[in-house]
């Protein structure tokens, strides 16, 4: 049996032994295996150790919260059918942290249908925000903040020549309508833009293209291993261009999947420093990691835990008994609500989260380095 299948079947059992006392059933949808699986099994660690404190002290409300997770493989037409079950057939009263631009639209006629909330999904699509979708509460910043900013600050180091590769879905669309944003700013145009398909990338007439552009730096707007595959197709071709991702991929998986070629790798962030205990979320997630034994916290941890954070505020607010109606109102009424250090606010016509974009370069040790 592989980890992930042991890992996923814990969170199940762990559902399914709980159910006599867990009252408030949460239901997620994510590439448990597949493209984006390290970073979906760290987002979810990070929630759990938040979810699993709260447990620890009796829930909320005397009610504890029960996470059934369910694996999409990372597709979106599963991830649609997972929660189609999950909210006729598990009864779940939340959706929660679930992965991928296309994935999360899929859910969408479902959440709409039965009026549940969706809390946290882990992407930042634009089309996610506007126009605002009822039932999306979301927390981290966008893709398209994210690509603004790595082209700013790669043109202020005085690079000019930049490659931008997209996968062809609407998250890869996103992040080149901010990238072509920064790219405006600097007065810039990128010398190569290609698209390449999600499920089954070829990178090689891509590199070509680049290393015949003598591209400085490529941006690219993709998943876990489309990412690494394009990384070392870029470096067996010869190229030395600075490699620039989003945060969806900001996990120690995935650095672990770069290997050697981690290094230098320059990935854009949506949460503080994941070491900085100036911030009190930080500070928190660390705490919690060490009771249980772990010796750090990743950005996907940290964004998981943020999530949860809301999550648990919008259950707390829903009341004694909550519903899908009362916990979708009392999310909306959350205002300026500290995470820790970082305030979120909601409403009936404002469902973006945060607005934080930073950026973190991996650096021989291994670790995000900001």
């Amino acid at each position: 049996m592989q980890p992930w299948h042991k890992w996923g079947a814990a969170l199940v059992l762990g559902a399914t032994l709980g159910a006599s006392h867990a009252q408030i059933l949460v239901g997620q949808t994510a590439g448990f295996s597949g493209q984006v699986a390290a970073g979906v099994q760290e987002t979810t660690q990070g929630a759990k150790l938040f979810l699993d404190a709260v447990n620890g002290k009796g829930g909320v409300h005397g009610q504890k919260i029960e996470l059934i997770s369910m694996d999409d493989k990372f597709d979106p037409k599963t991830a649609g059918e997972n929660a189609r079950t999950l909210i006729e057939d598990k009864n779940v009263h939340v959706m929660f942290l679930t992965r991928g631009t296309p994935h999360t639209e899929s859910m969408i006629p479902h959440l709409d249908k039965h009026g549940v909330a969706l809390v946290g999904p882990s992407t930042g699509a634009m089309v996610l925000h506007q126009p605002v979708r009822k039932h999306i509460f979301n927390v981290r910043a966008t893709y398209q903040r994210e690509a603004e900013k790595a082209m700013t600050h790669l043109a202020s180091m005085g690079i000019t020549r930049i490659a931008v590769l997209y996968a062809d879905d609407s998250f890869g669309a996103d992040g080149v309508t901010g990238a072509q944003k920064g790219l405006t700013q600097a007065k810039l145009q990128p010398v190569v833009l290609e698209k390449f398909n999600r499920a089954k990338p070829d990178f090689t007439p891509l590199v070509a293209k680049i290393s015949q552009a003598q591209a400085q730096a490529v941006l690219m707007v993709a998943s876990g291993t489309s990412v690494v595959d394009g990384y070392n197709a870029l470096r067996q071709a010869g190229s030395t261009a600075q490699v620039v991702t989003l945060s969806n991929n900001a996990s120690g998986g995935f650095i672990k999947s770069l290997g050697e070629n981690a290094r230098g790798v320059i990935v854009t962030q949506v949460y503080p420093n994941e070491r900085s205990l100036t911030f009190p979320l930080v500070k928190e997630a660390i705490d919690l990691a060490k009771a249980k034994g772990m010796t750090e916290v990743s950005p996907a941890m940290l964004e998981g835990f943020a999530a949860a954070k809301v999550l648990v505020e919008g259950l707390r607010r829903a009341g004694p008994k909550p519903s899908r109606e009362k916990i979708q109102t009392a999310l909306e009424s959350i205002q300026k609500f500290d995470l820790g250090g970082l305030d979120i606010s909601y409403g009936p016509d404002d469902h973006t989260g945060l607005d934080f974009a930073d950026l973190s370069i991996i650096g021989t040790d291994g670790k995000f380095r900001r």
